[in-house]
């Protein structure tokens, strides 16, 4: 059991559908706190603690990503590929969230390694059903660990037998 919200980043250039994001996890029994960016190049200086989010205790390392793909300054693939190539973020779930269903945006998505893709329905009671059944999937029934309190695998001298074992 995590000790402190589950953290989400929300990357939405649209106002709308991130407030029915929020309205809609806010209303979960469990504890979650969602930080709102809407646009890639804040997604990615929240990530890497860059200007006005250089405090680590205020803007914390999120639980999940949720992103959307059309956003202003830099394309929300582009922000999945550089979260994916960097391996302290290759532990946060990135939830793709967007209007776009083609097959070209789907396949790069998966490439870059998204945890999952969503596309938002046009209507308001369909999207906000899927975001409901999403909160409980992510924020329920879905395990995720507490980086937080989680041990150092490089620290720990017995992990490599550990894994030698499956293999």
């Amino acid at each position: 059991m995590q000790e402190h919200p589950f953290y989400i980043l929300l990357v939405e250039d649209n106002q709308d559908h991130a407030e029915l994001v929020k309205r809609t996890l806010e209303k979960t029994e469990t504890e979650s706190l969602i930080f709102h960016v809407d646009n890639g190049e804040s997604a990615l200086d929240f990530l890497y603690r860059r200007g006005i989010y250089q405090d680590n205790l205020c803007f914390p390392k999120p639980n999940l990503i949720l992103l959307d793909l059309r956003l202003p300054k830099i394309d929300g693939l582009e922000v999945l590929r550089a979260i994916k190539q960097e391996e302290r973020f290759l532990d946060i779930p990135v939830v793709i969230l967007t209007s776009s269903d083609t097959e070209q945006d789907l396949t790069k998505a998966y490439r870059y390694h998204a945890n999952s893709y969503l596309t938002k329905p046009v209507d308001f009671i369909k999207f906000s059903n899927m975001m409901k059944d999403f909160g409980d999937y992510w924020l329920y029934c879905n395990k995720t660990v507490d980086w937080n309190k989680t041990i150092d695998l490089k620290k720990d001298t017995n992990w490599h037998k550990s894994m030698d074992r499956l293999f």
